[in-house]
């Protein structure tokens, strides 16, 4: 197959997948398809990555999901802070509408999907937190092209929640937030995934 889920329009064909599944005590339906990332299940990663996240509430601005695929980051989370608008962003057409599909059947409304290359339309640069389960297999530089754009992104005091496997890059994805951020903290590891968390200060 030479379609990948970070193309922009997939050519496979659609063969829709329902489940429902809880995250953050909510329990959600979800519609993915082929095309697009896990299209079966929520996947172990973002799964790791919602229940580990926590907002620090002081800080002012919305929430940034980068790679959103069919949704569960961005819409959990917003469903978890409906006071915060969670913007959503994907490559993927195919993903996109997905993800705006399963906003509406489990009446999110905080949320703003939309497509974008990595951040070419994300207009904002005012956010309190991003949060990602990078495009491991678009390759390194496209994932340290997202880290980098989440720091200009963030406001002072904001964070970049970010979860990766060991084995297929946490330690030089570590080694770039270090660089970027200057602090980096793993507050969690399990099953060879790592919760990888920096603030901008």
């Amino acid at each position: 197959m030479t379609e990948h889920y970070y193309s922009h329009k997939p050519d496979v064909v659609s063969n829709p997948k329902f489940w429902d599944f809880t995250l953050k005590g909510r329990t959600f339906r979800f519609k993915s398809d082929n095309g697009v990332f896990s299209k079966k299940e929520v996947d172990f990663g973002s799964r790791l990555l919602v229940e580990s996240f926590n907002l620090n509430e002081a800080v002012e601005g919305n929430i940034l999901d980068v790679g959103c695929g069919y949704g569960p980051i961005g819409i959990s989370i917003a469903a978890a802070y409906p006071d915060r608008t969670i913007e959503m962003i994907d490559i993927n057409s195919r993903a996109v509408e997905l993800s705006k599909e399963n906003a509406a059947s489990n009446g999110i409304a905080n949320v703003n999907i939309y497509e974008s290359d990595r951040f070419d339309k994300v207009a904002s640069n005012q956010f309190a937190a991003i949060l990602t389960n990078p495009p491991i297999r678009a390759g390194k530089s496209v994932v340290h092209e997202i880290l980098e754009e989440s720091y200009r992104s963030l406001v002072a005091g904001g964070e970049l929640w970010v979860v990766i496997q060991k084995k297929q890059g946490a330690p030089s994805a570590m080694d770039k937030m270090e660089q970027l951020f200057g602090n980096i903290e793993v507050p969690v590891k399990k099953k060879g995934y790592y919760i990888l968390l920096s603030k901008k200060v």
